[in-house]
């Protein structure tokens, strides 16, 4: 038992307590104390510090999904390359911006050093290509083309080469299988910019640095579906750029593949007749110019006409698409786009405009049977026709007698639609016209879908052009002052300028008549035209043309099918449609195409044939050639620039499209066997059971197109059916 007092032992606890109390302020006070010389006295100094540890982020790009035809045979794929790419960022560090480091680099690459520079620079308006376009803060692929030994080199003498990389990369590629470019319909790739990036960050879908986006064609329409999502892993660095820990981490997902509607084996025939038909154009003469035919440019359209599904869609002049991978040269980029290039880069399917010729005469007869005539009733085809002193005449000035209008379509005789719409024009009362004009003519048009885009799942389609009043109009108030400027008027053009000056927004006489055979301002596409004859062939529905069929999910277990829309009805009724429908069977069997099928043992019997002929005459240039056709089964719209009549410069290649399609002969017998589609293919390919989508190759075909090969090049004719 303690003999301490109560009170000592208080008195003790006390000082023990005040002494802890004393303790804790003064650390409190010194913590305060350091905080404060920290944060405040030295804040600044040891934010520059902070700021030098960041978070370093390394993208791995998505494997691109691919593109391929109906069958599974690839369009654009991808395939492992070595990709020499360089860092600007660490670059523009150096004390002379990297130029003796990449200047190394074109040694081991063999290539020129100004062109390696030239690579890595930034685009803007005045930077002309090469140049790179995207983030400055990824790395920038100067060859994706390197050898192993080169890769090696770079690797192995990496203090050489700083801010330079040698890797393994999925890069995108276009196998052009048969041959067949596809090049306008599937577009190519390019760095996404950092404006994109910015755009594109409160998106469901956000760009990363190292992203490409498809810049053109199905490439760019489908982006988001075939993209797939990038890996990120973000590392802790310091201000050195050394490591002090992984902060997060997100895994690559590959993008999806795109089973398109194409048919690689017709695109490559449809290719193939197209340039094949410019170049026997190019050696017939023109009398009206004095020189050969120039068919300059040309595209043609091979269409399932109960869908609007696409199997092929051909424009020419045509490029590779291979070009862009991986940054395209300053020589292909202008050859690209240059003055003298003809701009392969335009779609001409649905990008190239033209006067329609006689092939936008079913839209006439349409607009005259709504108009009150009647189909069957009887019409004066003169070899020429008078409006006021002017005379417009009949192709080559033939006369055909008292004709219906199916046997109008048949002839394809101008006078009788130019008196259709004369008289129509006075109706509607003529220069000075009456305050609702009916306009048959031309709501028709609109009606039948031109002046439209007609939806096509691709990028920058045109709307073509329907010269309406209110079009006339609007040119006018946008060409008067420069049209009045024309003082003495000496030339063919300064003529148009003055009489244009004084009532270039009224609708003559003369621009009506040559409207109703698809002459004057009058341009249309040939996807519209497409997506007209095949909606006759089909009972009247205009379809959204498709090339998109199915998007497969990445391990295959998903697959979304894209099913074909329409946009509207034919404005005709269906016994008007029927007799339209027998009119262009006609002009296959005794009209202006005779010569190209029921001449030459097409089997009209089982495979009925349709057809409509045109020639466009252009102000200035050489005539344009168009070919309308359609069977039950496809639609087939060819045009060539500055190529002569529709039979005669487009005919053999359409017929040799058919051909290859059915298996018909020169002699029109039809085996079945050397058919390459002779009805459209309404499945998709198979998908294994690890999800890829299987291929099916056409090894017979392959044979066909190398025999074909042989035979051009030894001079034999090239024409008939595959094998």
């Amino acid at each position: 038992m303690s003999n301490i007092p109560e009170t000592g032992r208080t008195t003790r606890v006390t000082i023990r307590l005040v002494a802890l109390q004393i303790l804790v302020v003064s650390l409190l006070l010194t913590l305060g104390g350091r905080l404060w010389y920290l944060q405040v006295r030295n804040g600044d100094e040891y934010q520059k510090k902070a700021a030098g540890n960041h978070v370093q982020q390394v993208v791995k790009p998505a494997v691109r999904g691919s593109i391929l035809d109906a069958r599974g045979v690839p369009l654009a794929d991808n395939e492992t390359r070595l990709v020499v790419s360089a860092s600007r960022s660490r670059l523009m560090r150096m004390d002379d911006g990297g130029k003796a480091v990449l200047g190394r680099v074109a040694e081991v690459l063999d290539m020129p050093a100004a062109e390696v520079r030239k690579r890595v620079r930034l685009c803007n308006a005045e930077t002309p290509k090469p140049c790179w376009n995207g983030s400055p803060y990824q790395p920038i692929p100067i060859t994706d083309e390197a050898t192993t030994q080169q890769a090696l080199t770079i690797r192995e003498r990496s203090e050489d080469f700083p801010g330079i990389t040698a890797e393994p990369t999925a890069v995108r590629r276009y196998p052009a299988p048969y041959g067949a470019q596809t090049s306008q319909v599937l577009g190519y790739l390019s760095p996404v910019t950092d404006e994109e990036i910015k755009e594109a960050e409160d998106s469901d879908s956000p760009f990363l640095p190292a992203d490409q986006i498809g810049r053109s064609g199905l490439e760019r329409s489908y982006n988001e579906a075939l993209r797939g999502d990038s890996g990120v892993t973000r590392y802790e660095v310091d201000k050195l750029g050394r490591v002090m820990g992984q902060a997060e981490s997100e895994r690559a997902e590959a993008g999806s593949s795109l089973v398109t509607s194409l048919d690689a084996r017709v695109q490559a025939v449809a290719e193939r007749e197209l340039l094949k038909a410019m170049k026997e154009a190019r050696k017939n003469f023109d009398d009206n110019t004095g020189r050969n035919y120039e068919a300059d440019a040309g595209a043609v359209v091979v269409m399932e006409s109960k869908t609007g599904r696409v199997v092929a869609m051909a424009s020419n002049p045509e490029y590779d698409p291979n070009a862009w991978v991986g940054g395209i040269s300053a020589k292909e980029y202008d050859k690209l786009t240059g003055k003298d290039s003809n701009y392969p880069l335009i779609n001409r399917a649905i990008q190239g405009m033209a006067a329609p010729g006689s092939i936008f005469k079913v839209i006439s007869t349409a607009a005259a049977v709504k108009a009150g005539y009647d189909f069957n009733g009887s019409y004066n085809c003169s070899s020429s026709y008078n409006i006021g002193g002017q005379v417009f005449k009949n192709y080559e000035s033939q006369s055909f007698g008292m004709i219906d209008l199916g046997r109008a379509l048949e002839v394809s005789c101008d006078t009788v639609f130019y008196r259709l719409a004369h008289q129509e024009w006075k109706k509607d009362g003529g220069m000075d016209p009456v305050k609702n004009p009916d306009d048959w003519f031309y709501k028709t048009a609109h009606q039948f879908g031109l002046g439209e885009e007609t939806g096509i799942d691709l990028p920058n389609e045109v709307e073509g052009r329907v010269p309406d009043r209110q079009w006339k109009k609007d040119y006018w108030k946008a060409n008067k002052d420069q049209w009045c400027k024309v003082k003495d008027a000496e030339t063919y053009a300064e003529k148009i300028a003055k009489e244009n000056c004084v009532s270039g927004m009224k609708m003559r006489a003369g621009d009506s008549v040559n409207y109703s055979i698809g002459q004057g301002d009058t341009l249309v596409t040939p996807i519209q035209m497409a997506v007209i004859y095949s909606a006759i062939s089909n009972g009247g529905t205009m379809y959204d043309p498709t090339i998109g069929k199915a998007v497969v999910s990445p391990d295959g277990s998903g697959v979304k099918e894209i099913e074909p829309e329409a946009h509207g009805k034919l404005p005709v009724s269906r016994k008007t449609l029927r007799q339209m429908d027998q009119a262009l069977a006609g002009v296959a069997t005794r009209g202006t195409a005779a010569w190209r099928f029921a001449d030459t043992g097409w089997p009209q019997e089982k495979i009925p044939m349709h057809a409509k002929t045109g020639t466009a005459e252009v102000h200035g240039k050489q005539t344009t050639s168009w070919f309308a056709t359609y069977t039950d089964e496809y639609t087939i719209v060819m045009t060539i620039s500055q190529g002569g009549t529709g039979s005669g410069a487009s005919g053999p290649a359409v017929r040799n499209i058919y051909d290859a399609l059915y298996g018909v002969d020169d002699d029109g017998t039809i085996h079945k066997k050397k058919a390459l589609l002779p009805e459209p293919d309404k499945s998709l390919p198979k998908i294994n059971a690890n999800g890829q989508i299987v291929a099916e190759q056409d090894k017979a075909f392959e044979k066909w197109l190398a025999r074909q090969d042989e035979e051009a090049e030894s001079g034999e004719s090239g024409d008939g059916g595959a094998e």
